[in-house]
């Protein structure tokens, strides 16, 4: 006897109308998620390095590093305010911004002035300048980042000072729209000083290699923004496309590069399996 269409085996059509359903609702759900969810959350990532010419003043140094904030394009108060109030409970020694401020206007800065003079190392504040910074009017973001109590590196350097020990962190120019001149960077600091380099593109890393940089960290790529299971990042900006996110070592001596995730979005206001970063890195002295 033929199955009726009460014999509850499933047609064809209904199948296929089931699974539509189901795949809409996936992707609506995700979607939902993408949009709405993970870009306001904040995910504290705790790597830890070994820098044989740190000194030994400096050993355990706590630096909190984030990156790519896009003031202006979807930025949400709520999730400054977030990472303001992470980095104050973690007390760092070192607060370092590595660029992308703002999206496409200068002036997006202005309202989150408060929140990032909020963001207080013992030792200090340093930050450096992005491609969208650039883009925008870049001495007038420079301006607002020193209101709020940043040192802004340009091809320059400073000395950091701990028990009677010092430590330089040097910042470029963007690599995309500026002039990075690591010979000028390293124009004020002594030989054999340990020098950390704030960069924004993390690709330049093969660059800075050549140079006597212990190590460079930096933001620009999101992460991807968007990954994909088994498959990663499905794009990445020029500047990178070698070294995405996390821990690289780069070159002969193997230079550590740390790659953060950044906080805000560019081009689409989502981010999907590459939630928001602040970076709470150990730096350890010696070899062992």
């Amino acid at each position: 006897m033929k199955n009726s269409p009460k014999s509850g085996r499933m047609t064809r059509r209904a199948f296929l109308k089931r699974s539509g359903a189901a795949m809409l609702g996936a992707g609506m759900l995700a979607g939902g998620y993408a949009s709405f969810w993970e870009p306001v959350q904040l995910d504290i990532v705790r790597p830890s390095f070994r820098c044989p010419r740190l000194p030994a003043a400096f050993d355990g140094i706590r630096i909190a590093h984030f990156s790519d904030l896009h003031l202006g394009f979807y930025s949400r108060k709520s999730v400054i305010a977030r990472l303001a109030e992470a980095i104050g409970s973690e007390t760092p020694d070192l607060v370092l911004f590595t660029g992308d401020a703002v999206d496409s206007e200068a002036d997006a800065l202005r309202e989150y002035l408060p929140l990032l003079a909020s963001m207080n190392g013992t030792l200090g504040k340093f930050a450096i300048l992005g491609n969208h910074d650039y883009m925008t009017r870049p001495d007038l973001v420079a301006d607002m980042l020193k209101v709020a109590g940043f040192q802004v590196l340009r091809n320059g350097s400073a000395l950091v000072e701990r028990r009677g020990e010092a430590i330089a962190i040097v910042g470029l120019d963007d690599g995309l729209k500026g002039f990075p001149d690591p010979a000028k960077g390293l124009g004020g600091v002594p030989d054999g000083l340990f020098t950390l380099l704030m960069m924004h593109e993390p690709d330049y890393a093969d660059t800075a290699a050549a140079y006597p940089f212990d190590m460079q960290i930096s933001g620009h790529s999101h992460g991807g923004q968007v990954r994909v299971p088994l498959i990663g990042a499905m794009l990445t900006p020029p500047g990178a496309r070698r070294y995405v996110m996390g821990a690289y070592a780069v070159g002969e001596r193997a230079m550590p590069l740390y790659v953060n995730r950044g906080i805000g979005e560019t081009h689409l206001p989502i981010r999907f399996l590459c939630t928001p970063e602040l970076t709470m890195m150990t730096l350890r002295s010696g070899n062992a």
